[in-house]
């Protein structure tokens, strides 16, 4: 797909001038739509949207000319928009006595509320081409499911550096340039660096340094102290559509960015994936994905859904609106993916998360976690995970006698949940629950509940076992033998935090 009929940036402050005095914003658009339209329009339903965008005020004009995609009057056009600039510029075309969008732009809430906009190809600008213009190779879609998790579990702390790889629409980018006094980005499609440049023009923050490449090649040997990237992860047969392609065999576009990470991140840096991956016959996928993560880094590594190959094959010729084309072709299309898979003997599909960190004590013992965690969580994820790595490195360095020696407190928002038979003198288990960040739940027997319900910071967690032995009449010492594995685990999931970090 070409570039040379896409908007210029030249005169976007006018534009984002009008847009906002028109409140052309998330906020505005909730209030414009209400709850369920705008919900549906993130389901790329817009029959709700169009009925309440009936009337004639310049927010009703440009909902229903950038989101929406619908021509309006040329004089409603005009009194929303300098629209003189912006059909000279390539924002909108002039056709007969209406004006129609060229793009799709999309209001999008920043943190402190600040007002982005997202700007993508026409019909590509919610979760996904749904097949309409997907057929297109270069197409580029706008901010979806996939782009804002990412953005949620990157850890946002100040940084020199920092690289989008695959910017797509500029995401990543944008969110970058809050706290990077550098931003590089880039994209193997020419296509995708034009609209990370107009959605980072429209937004008023800074320009980024755009590069057009593959992978990492674009940078080099650059560094930086921050890496994230929504890769082009589908695992399919060919590379059909460069938005969600990747032109390797199997898993190993995610394999490949992931394992040359290490040498271009910093020390103390952190590069955050999502990836897809494969499940082999006669092996482990937590394996596989250990062998991912390159040496002198720490990972965590979040397994968030699984799909088998024939529900995998489904959702992505969806995706490309194959379902919609001859029965014949859509069966040739379903049958070349499954026969990828049994040549690779994959008989399902992994899709999560991956977070390295670069680390000095990595290289001789690094930490790798790698778990499975279908369940809610709690956007943004970033404190969370930096404060996951905190606690890998304090578990790193301090033996079970350490451990004994420490203070430890109950993280915030814990709860204890009792289960087992009403009116039973003890539960049959009883499990730990936390109600910020991951949610996590974990069963604990009753030395660990007592012990957790007694942290607050003032007694060695040494102590705190001598007395529950006293209670229990348990031989103290050898409760001190068997607990430290179950405080580790605590800690380590966040129940509890070290006295001194709390």
């Amino acid at each position: 797909m070409s570039t040379t009929s896409l908007p210029a940036p030249d005169r976007s402050p006018r534009l984002r001038e009008a847009l906002l005095a028109a409140a052309f914003t998330a906020d505005g658009l909730l209030d414009l739509l209400g709850a369920p339209a705008y919900a549906a329009l993130a389901r790329s339903e817009t029959v709700p949207a169009l009925r309440a965008t009936r009337g004639d005020a310049p927010l009703d004009t440009l909902v229903r000319l950038f989101l929406l995609q619908r021509p309006v009057p040329y004089d409603r056009a005009r009194a929303a928009l300098p629209l003189a600039e912006c059909i000279e510029d390539g924002w909108v075309v002039q056709e007969g006595d209406e004006v129609r969008a060229t793009v799709d732009v999309r209001p999008y809430s920043g943190p402190e509320d600040q007002d982005w906009f997202i700007v993508s190809d026409l019909g590509c600008a919610v979760g996904g081409a749904g097949g309409i213009g997907s057929h297109e190779e270069g197409v580029v879609l706008g901010v979806g499911g996939a782009s804002t998790t990412l953005a949620g579990i990157t850890v946002r702390k100040p940084v020199g550096s920092a690289l989008d790889v695959g910017t797509g629409s500029g995401i990543q980018a944008l969110h970058a340039s809050q706290h990077a006094t550098r931003v590089t980005a880039t994209d193997l499609n020419p296509r995708a660096l034009v609209f990370t440049r107009l959605t980072l023009a429209l937004s008023g923050v800074t320009p980024a340094d755009l590069r057009e490449g593959s992978l990492f090649e674009p940078v080099g040997t650059d560094t930086y102290d921050l890496i994230v990237s929504n890769p082009p992860f589908v695992i399919s047969p060919g590379a059909r559509l460069t938005y969600r392609d990747g032109g390797m065999g199997g898993d190993d576009l995610c394999r490949t960015l992931v394992q040359q990470a290490g040498d271009r991140l910093n020390e103390g840096g952190y590069a955050h994936f999502l990836a897809n991956w494969q499940h082999v016959e006669g092996e482990e996928w937590q394996d596989r994905l250990r062998s991912w993560v390159p040496r002198g880094c720490d990972a965590w590594i979040v397994q968030r859904e699984t799909q088998d190959i024939t529900q995998y094959a489904e959702l992505w010729l969806r995706d490309s609106g194959d379902h919609r084309t001859d029965p014949a072709q859509y069966a040739a299309r379903y049958d070349a993916w499954l026969d990828e898979f049994e040549a690779r003997k994959t008989k399902g599909v992994g899709f999560g998360w991956i977070t390295l960190r670069k680390s000095q004590s990595a290289a001789e013992n690094p930490s790798i976690v790698i778990e499975e965690w279908p369940h809610p969580v709690e956007q943004p994820l970033g404190e969370a995970v930096e404060a996951h790595f905190a606690r890998q490195d304090y578990l790193r360095i301090h033996d079970d006698a350490a451990l004994l020696a420490d203070h430890f407190t109950l993280a915030l928002e814990v709860m204890q949940e009792q289960v087992g038979l009403p009116g039973a003198e003890d539960p049959e288990h009883v499990v730990l629950r936390q109600n910020r960040g991951m949610r996590r739940a974990t069963k604990v027997d009753s030395v660990g509940a007592g012990f957790a319900g007694v942290c607050d910071g003032t007694l060695p967690a040494g102590r705190i076992l001598d007395a529950i032995a006293q209670l229990m009449n348990e031989d103290p010492v050898l409760l001190r033998d068997r607990t430290p594995q179950a405080i580790r685990l605590l800690v380590g999931e966040g129940f509890l935090e070290p006295a001194g970090q709390a």
